[in-house]
């Protein structure tokens, strides 16, 4: 088999049974050393209907969760003497490694081969995802199967990491806070994870075999921490905006520095504005455009900011 799970009637379930990819083979209940279905017992196999391969299975809301290369299904317990039917919930949203399958409470996640998708206990839906092309125009296929991902329990966010295009080490992720709705990029190196449970915060590993205890002190390796949105447009991008004032929630004055990058029209030159030191509310600005990204840069310290707010009117280019 290619690997094992528990379902929440206490059966161990293995996927791949017998070397076949599309069979699913469990033991009678409690009980690993019987597999060999009889009249006296509730061991069993069945073989999904589907063109993919098993890769990964999760638990989610009392029912086992089986994802294919193509497809997804739940096993669900009906008793003696069928033990286990299946039934089909999601189509055309196969994953695109085994180890991108995570899995929360009430819900699992994973990462397709274009796009993301969550199984909720009703039906396999397509997450809609701010940052889609960027991440699958920047993954290098040939080494896919490197991506993994975890849960971060603490933040409501779901981790996938994956090597960029022409990397063969895992360099990037994307981030996802089922919470707030909200999607992140970025650079990092890191193989492999666990959720906080055993410890009280995730420990990662990196290429080298180097491991992180994160969500826990002020060390960035050498790099300066920032974040960075996307595009910001008054109303449909038809109108000029103008801003004159930031006022952003700083725990600290002083710790952080705004850039502003603007442009008039989406292909057109990129212009930037600052960077505006944060020393107090508020700051002035002024400069103009019809998109507008802004950049948060913290010191090397304990830096938080809540939400910014810009004061912008609607006026012409000059």
């Amino acid at each position: 088999a290619s690997s094992l799970i528990v379902s929440a009637e206490r059966f161990l379930f293995a996927l791949r049974g017998g070397g076949n990819p599309r069979k699913v083979q469990w033991c009678d209940r409690e009980d690993y050393t019987v597999w060999a279905p009889t009249a006296t017992n509730e061991a069993g196999d069945f073989e999904l209907v589907t063109d993919g391969a098993i890769e990964r299975a999760a638990s989610v809301r009392g029912r086992t969760l089986i994802v294919t290369t193509t497809d997804a299904h739940v096993a669900i317990y009906q008793g003696p003497p069928v033990v286990y039917g299946f039934q089909r919930v999601g189509s055309g949203c196969g994953i695109a490694a085994p180890c991108t399958l995570v899995s929360i409470t009430n819900a699992a996640f994973w990462m397709g081969k274009e796009a993301f998708y969550v199984y909720d206990g009703s039906a396999v839906r397509e997450l809609p995802c701010d940052v889609l092309d960027k991440v699958f125009d920047d993954i290098n296929r040939a080494e896919i199967r490197m991506a993994w991902g975890m849960s971060n329990q603490r933040h409501s966010e779901v981790w996938w990491f994956y090597p960029s295009d022409g990397s063969t080490v895992v360099d990037r992720y994307v981030s996802y806070d089922y919470q707030e709705n909200v999607w992140s990029i970025g650079s990092l190196d890191r193989s492999t994870g666990t959720d906080l449970g055993v410890f009280d915060t995730p420990f990662m590993v990196d290429s080298d075999g180097g491991i992180y205890r994160h969500e826990i002190g002020n060390l960035y390796g050498g790099e300066s921490p920032y974040v960075e949105s996307g595009p910001v447009m008054l109303g449909n991008g038809h109108q000029v905006l103008r801003a004159t004032q930031l006022l952003v929630d700083e725990r600290n004055p002083g710790d952080c520095t705004c850039t502003f990058k603007t442009r008039f029209y989406p292909d057109g030159d990129e212009y930037e504005h600052g960077p505006y030191t944060l020393t107090g509310p508020p700051t002035d600005v002024r400069f103009t455009g019809r998109q507008l990204r802004f950049r948060i840069d913290g010191s090397e310290s304990d830096f938080r900011f809540s939400r910014a707010r810009l004061r912008v009117q609607e006026g012409g280019r000059r």
